[in-house]
């Protein structure tokens, strides 16, 4: 690499005596044990300092950012002044001095741009690999989720399974970060739980039952949500169907809910639309068309 042949020339002539050159380094680099590896004493100097680079460049994993401030310091170097009382004697010290770290500047340029890039090319493969690592622990925490869901399917007490139902919807809502809360009771009603998302408070039904839902159960919910705050919504879950009249019917009492089934909740589960983004499509859906159930693709 020129860059490196470059820097030996430099640290050669911008030093006469090889105590003053080593002292440098020294006081340069942060991993000196390397330095008392060289012979400075029956070395010629340039054989010590190319055995020095040399070395340190076999193993940048310990000695990239000494290699880094050596390049720095020494093509940051502008005054020559210690190599007067030997240019006196050996004319052209400082002349040679200058050459070379001016040489050092120009090659370093390209050689920071390559440890640049090969930094960033390892922060990519890091990033990739982070990425890699979340998206395994994602697909495992899923898995668990959905295994989870068939523990409960295959529960014959029906009492049990809504109870379970429940516990299962807060830990899928607090997979995906929608703060959920537990079911909770206010005076004359039971609520299954909330959460948060978007900025907007939502109530949340669950149902599992074999029978499809009729509209009174979402009027039912739909007075709940009434008695929040204004801009209290609703999610209404339901393992099974919905009626025609609950997806048909025009009732400002259930404009402030959406609806999900279990064909919605196999496709969090199995991974194929993270539960954030479906509650947000299905919202807007509604919005756009007051249709409180939207079927999704």
């Amino acid at each position: 690499m020129t860059s490196i042949l470059a820097l030996k020339d430099a640290l050669v002539t911008i030093y006469y005596r090889k105590k003053d050159l080593r002292q440098f380094i020294e006081l340069t680099i942060e991993n000196t044990t390397i330095i008392s590896t060289i012979d400075w004493t029956e070395n010629t100097k340039y054989e010590s300092v190319s055995q020095l680079i040399d070395r340190m460049v076999k193993r940048q994993d310990i000695y990239q950012n000494d290699l880094l401030k050596l390049v720095q310091e020494v093509g940051n170097m502008n005054d020559f002044s210690h190599l007067d009382y030997w240019d006196k004697e050996n004319k052209g010290l400082i002349k040679n001095a200058k050459a070379a770290v001016a040489k050092l500047r120009q090659q370093a340029k390209g050689y920071f741009e390559t440890i640049d890039e090969l930094k960033k090319t390892e922060e990519r493969r890091e990033s990739t690999k982070e990425k890699l690592n979340d998206s395994i622990a994602y697909q495992q925490k899923l898995d668990e989720l959905k295994m989870q869901f068939y523990e409960i399917a295959s529960n014959t007490n029906s009492q049990q399974k809504g109870f379970q139902f429940e516990k299962f919807l807060n830990k899928l809502f607090n997979f995906f970060d929608l703060d959920p809360k537990s079911a909770f009771k206010v005076v004359g009603e039971q609520i299954d739980g909330a959460f948060t998302f978007d900025n907007s408070d939502y109530l949340l039904e669950a149902k599992w039952q074999e029978k499809p839902i009729i509209a009174a159960d979402l009027y039912t919910f739909g007075g709940k949500i009434q008695g929040k705050l204004k801009n209290t919504l609703g999610l209404f879950v339901s393992l099974g169907p919905y009626s025609t009249e609950c997806t048909e019917t025009g009732s400002p009492v259930l404009k402030s809910m959406i609806l999900m089934d279990g064909m919605d909740l196999m496709q969090v589960l199995e991974g194929r639309i993270p539960l954030n983004d479906m509650i947000l499509i299905k919202r807007r859906h509604a919005s756009q068309t007051g249709e409180i159930y939207y079927r999704m693709k």
